[in-house]
């Protein structure tokens, strides 16, 4: 891409994710000349007391683009298959957040703390890995470079706004019903719910469709993109993705198994001296990650690091993040700021 002092930036999508986006953008201050947000139907919308308008989505739309921005939808095939390729032939690069682009070989799969090098590679797209893969990548690649590590085995607890607006509506109004006591009508009100289950109240272990050996397709993202994200398909991991009661902020309970000996002090110094993370880890004074302390946070969290009494290269962490900033839109953004370097 031609260095220049501002760009041309597009939104894609006027969703969660979409909206985030546009905050980062100004908080922290990318350089742009010209700003568009594209969505499926025309409106205005007021983001933190600035009106946008939002255009419809079409290929012309994307003339005199430098970086289109799109914010996804996870599990759709949406927007980015169709309107890629054809912001990309106008000139555009493309940073997707959403799920079609991620194990393309030819598109690179960036955190910008871990792999940086890669937007190089690109051919117009570059993809936004998963929310969970994120920061679950940010908070095992120091430990990666230092100690090696053989097999991962996580478990998530993924906020509602993962899953969109709907689901924090769903999450809203039955734990409304729940309060006022309407247990028996619960499930009439919602015949149309965002999610499978229940969520107020209540924990799933189904993020996306079941898929191979019995694993969501979720899981099968954590495995994957991690893998291609740290060119070590070699790794052992396994996942197992639930979906909790919480508006906003994944928590994940990773144990690792290292090559090299590490112990937790050490575990925290290297953590701790790492871009884009913070340690917050002392238990005896009940310090620890929670994601209500995330909330509108770009740095991915840390806490809980513990040794495997059994396994001495066996190790324990705690890891929260935003999913919709550092875990979406701040991954994209700060994409755009790695590119344009």
């Amino acid at each position: 891409m031609k260095r220049k002092s501002k760009y041309s930036v597009c939104v894609v999508g006027a969703g969660a994710v979409g909206i985030e986006m546009l905050r980062v953008l100004w908080q922290r201050r990318f350089p742009i000349e010209n700003l568009k947000v594209f969505a499926r139907s025309s409106r205005d919308i007021d983001v933190d007391g600035r009106k946008v308008s939002v255009e419809v989505v079409g290929a012309d739309g994307f003339a005199g683009v430098d970086i289109a921005l799109f914010a996804g939808t996870e599990g759709e095939k949406g927007a980015a298959v169709t309107f890629a390729p054809e912001a990309v032939k106008r000139g555009a690069v493309v940073i997707d957040n959403g799920a079609d682009f991620r194990m393309d070989p030819k598109v690179p799969l960036v955190v910008p703390e871990v792999n940086p090098g890669d937007i190089k590679k690109h051919q117009g797209i570059i993809a936004n890995p998963n929310c969970s893969t994120i920061q679950l990548v940010v908070a095992l690649w120091p430990i990666y470079k230092k100690a090696g590590i053989k097999r991962i085995i996580v478990t998530t607890l993924q906020a509602a706004s993962g899953a969109g607006r709907g689901a924090l509506e769903q999450l809203k109004d039955e734990t409304s019903q729940i309060v006022s006591g309407g247990f028996a009508d619960l499930n009439l009100k919602h015949q149309k719910k965002a999610l499978s289950q229940q969520l107020a109240f209540n924990v799933f272990p189904q993020i996306g469709g079941f898929a191979e050996g019995g694993y969501t397709s979720e899981e099968w993202k954590l495995v994957r993109e991690t893998h291609k994200i740290l060119h070590d398909d070699k790794i052992k991991i396994s996942a197992t993705t639930v979906r909790v009661p919480v508006r906003t902020g994944h928590s994940e309970s990773v144990y690792i198994e290292t090559g090299k000996p590490l112990d937790p002090q050490q575990a925290r110094e290297i953590l701790s001296k790492s871009a884009g993370i913070v340690v917050v880890d002392d238990p005896k004074n009940n310090l620890y990650p929670m994601p209500k302390d995330s909330e509108g946070r770009d740095e991915t969290f840390v806490g809980r690091i513990r040794r495997d009494h059994f396994e001495k290269k066996g190790l324990w962490l705690w890891v929260v993040a935003d999913n919709l900033r550092k875990g979406a839109a701040t991954n994209a953004i700060q994409i755009a700021e790695e590119l344009i370097k």
